[in-house]
């Protein structure tokens, strides 16, 4: 994300302008925020995000959202798009935004150090917003850590923390990944890359 390029905009502005754009922007109350590219290390945690949930929810009513698909809050007037996301049951179209999804119950960042700080405060506050979110995860490209923000029965977050070696539970959607399976090519990227 780039903090420099922020713009006041109406919503329906925000959508014809990402229409044509290159790059994606998230939309936070009449805010837009440029959206930065990834590194190998980023794009290869996000494809495992979606690969194993894809694997792990076969067969059930949940479907798993890349990078590209936008999330909507309209009642929170805020729109961004989360490395990955899920549904399970029907998919809630945004009232003002066909394009967008209105209810996530699990969303995950992969943390990057020009992002950190946005996807820990201003996305984190934004995504306990939404009432469907039950599971916010934050995934470490620095080492096998994550960090997983779950509502709990009174809709306070708990966090819980999972390292290497551990099983990641994703209550929201009731699947158990394993955090090597998860941080495997990432692994063979970095020991490739240092030979």
């Amino acid at each position: 994300m780039t903090a420099a390029t922020q713009l006041k905009q109406t919503y329906a502005e925000y959508l014809a302008e990402e229409d044509k754009a290159r790059e994606r922007h998230d939309f936070i109350r009449g805010e837009v925020f440029a959206m930065s590219g990834g590194t190998p290390e980023h794009s290869l945690l996000a494809a495992a995000s979606v690969g194993e949930l894809r694997t792990a929810l076969r067969g059930r009513p949940c479907v798993v959202f890349e990078s590209n698909m936008r999330l909507r809050n309209a009642s929170a007037d805020f729109s961004c798009y989360p490395d990955a996301s899920v549904v399970c049951g029907p998919v809630a179209k945004a009232p003002d935004d066909e394009l967008a999804i209105a209810n996530p119950v699990l969303v995950i960042e992969v943390l990057s150090d020009s992002t950190e700080a946005y996807d820990r405060g201003t996305k984190n506050f934004e995504y306990r917003a939404f009432p469907s979110v039950k599971e916010i995860v934050f995934v470490s490209q620095k080492k096998q850590a994550i960090e997983v923000h779950r509502r709990n029965a009174d809709g306070q977050f708990v966090i819980q923390d999972y390292g290497a070696g551990s099983t990641i539970e994703f209550a929201s959607v009731g699947v158990k990944i394993s955090i090597s399976e998860l941080y495997r090519d990432l692994v063979q990227y970095r020991a490739q890359s240092a030979s």
